[in-house]
């Protein structure tokens, strides 16, 4: 359908965000609109404060308040802080906090390894890693990376790259669905999967 071009470049930007194709972001965009009052300008105010208030913790990546930042879990000095656990996405910390048995420091990657796409080592935080790894007296990082290829490449880079600092470097139980990612495990399946995790 036609519209004008104000709604075609809301549906194109609704279209960018993960898991919206066209026709999801079209019916998105046409609910903003008719409840305009209140939905839009509300979210338009949500979008534009998230903007001006949240950032990645400057120690592990995951979001947060700019005047929170290092984040409360890496503040709490209850947490082990010579255990790391290290995720492809921020996303995924909240899902192993859910878990319940992990009670170390996190580490979000940013993303993993992929040769079809041209994403080496520079396009994740490897440098940020490294200085971690000098800093800190971490004795276990447990990789809590996705099940396919492109995190198995991930896994194996990052265990060479830890071992040569001396950690000792662990992975997921692969009681996590091949090919699927955290985010469709529930808490149990993680909770088993890291008290299970194996030596890399």
């Amino acid at each position: 359908m036609h519209y004008p071009e104000e709604l075609n470049q809301l549906i194109l930007l609704l279209n960018r965000l993960p898991g919206v194709g066209r026709r999801s972001a079209e019916r998105m965009a046409l609910a903003i609109l008719r409840d305009k009052e209140k939905l839009a300008a509300r979210l338009a105010r949500a979008l534009h404060e998230a903007g001006e208030t949240i950032v990645p913790c400057t120690q592990c990546g995951s979001l947060t308040r700019r005047e929170a930042n290092p984040c409360r879990l890496c503040t709490d000095p209850s947490r082990d802080d010579q255990w790391l656990c290290m995720v492809e996405e921020p996303t995924d910390i909240g899902l192993i906090e859910q878990a319940g048995v992990f009670r170390g420091r996190y580490f979000a990657l940013m993303g993993k390894l992929s040769a079809i796409r041209g994403e080496g080592p520079e396009h994740v935080r490897i440098r940020e890693l490294l200085k971690r790894l000098r800093e800190r007296s971490i004795r276990e990082v447990l990789l809590a990376l996705n099940s396919d290829v492109e995190s198995d490449a991930t896994a194996s880079y990052l265990t060479e790259l830890c071992n040569g600092a001396g950690v000792k470097v662990s992975r997921l139980a692969r009681g996590l669905p091949s090919g699927s990612g955290i985010a469709y495990s529930d808490a149990q399946t993680l909770k088993q999967a890291i008290q299970y995790r194996v030596p890399m």
